[in-house]
């Protein structure tokens, strides 16, 4: 959402072999609309970021920064959430295939 200026709700799927997060239309559909390849990636609790009041962003964003340095801010439902998501993305970055 932050690279195209707008926030979509996206249903993800963690996967560890291969560490992929796949990410869904949740009004249903089979085929992935995309994927992030986590293995080598960083992932951190985002505080801040500029232009979240201009687009009614809640706080409990993350970000996951690819081995290829692409950059993906997520927002999850809760702070708790949210922290659950960064470990299950770390584990997987570090041991996925």
């Amino acid at each position: 959402g932050h690279r195209r200026k707008n926030w979509k709700v996206r249903k993800f799927v963690l996967r560890e072999d291969p560490a992929y997060l796949h990410y869904y239309d949740p009004a249903g559909g089979e085929d992935p609309l995309g994927a992030i390849h986590l293995r080598g990636c960083v992932v951190t609790a985002v505080e801040d970021m500029p232009d979240s009041k201009k687009y009614d962003i809640d706080n409990n964003l993350f970000e996951i920064i690819t081995a290829n340095e692409i950059h993906y801010y997520l927002q999850a439902a809760s702070s708790a959430e949210r922290t659950e998501w960064i470990k299950a993305i770390q584990a997987v970055a570090r041991t996925g295939k």
